[in-house]
């Protein structure tokens, strides 16, 4: 059998008259018991000084997050307001000016496979009167298939009607004009378009 420990206790001016027996065991139990309060402390007081700092790191994130995404923002709307009266322009001036010029190139192209598969057959090229000199001109030095150009003063001067046989071909780059105008118009002025498509 262990032996007991024996501690006195002394005080200032009295005898001893208490004394406190404790087994070894005991003695041990009582110090990991002590260890592992304080251990349970410190790791819970660790524990919250972590929450603590994730909570103010995220926070500090979440506005540097916010001041990005605004400054971005004005940075977008910024260059977007210098882009519009370029861009608006280039639609409204040159792409006009443009589809005319290619208009006829583009008949040209479009009729060069129908004249390969239909040789002998009369190829008819329906155009808008102020379009016909430019197209006329160029068919001329490029084929000498049996051509016929025929006003027709409905249509828009983009817009042109091939026939050979049965088979009609239609260019109208007077419609993808106005397409690439109203998305243009519709990417600057998003609240009008949507008031326009309900």
């Amino acid at each position: 059998m262990s032996k007991g420990l024996k501690l006195e206790i002394f005080e200032a001016g009295e005898p001893a008259s208490d004394t406190v027996l404790m087994e070894a065991t005991e003695l041990e139990e009582a110090r990991l018991a002590a260890f592992e309060s304080g251990y349970s402390a410190g790791w819970e007081d660790a524990v919250a000084a972590q929450k603590g700092e994730q909570l103010t790191i995220g926070a500090d994130l979440a506005r540097n997050l916010q001041a990005l995404s605004f400054t971005f923002h004005e940075a977008r709307t910024h260059v977007l307001r210098s882009l519009q009266p370029l861009l608006t322009g280039m639609v409204e001036k040159i792409l006009p000016d443009l589809a005319k010029m290619m208009l006829a190139p583009l008949v040209a192209e479009t009729m060069r496979p129908l004249a390969e598969q239909l040789s002998n057959t009369p190829i008819t090229v329906e155009i808008n009167p102020a379009a016909r000199p430019a197209v006329q001109s160029l068919l001329a030095e490029q084929t000498s298939l049996p051509l016929r150009l025929v006003d027709e003063p409905t249509l828009g001067e983009g817009q042109v009607y091939i026939k050979a046989g049965d088979v009609t071909q239609h260019i109208d780059l007077d419609t993808a004009v106005a397409e690439i105008r109203a998305a243009v118009n519709g990417f600057f002025n998003p609240q009008k378009e949507d008031r326009l498509h309900g």
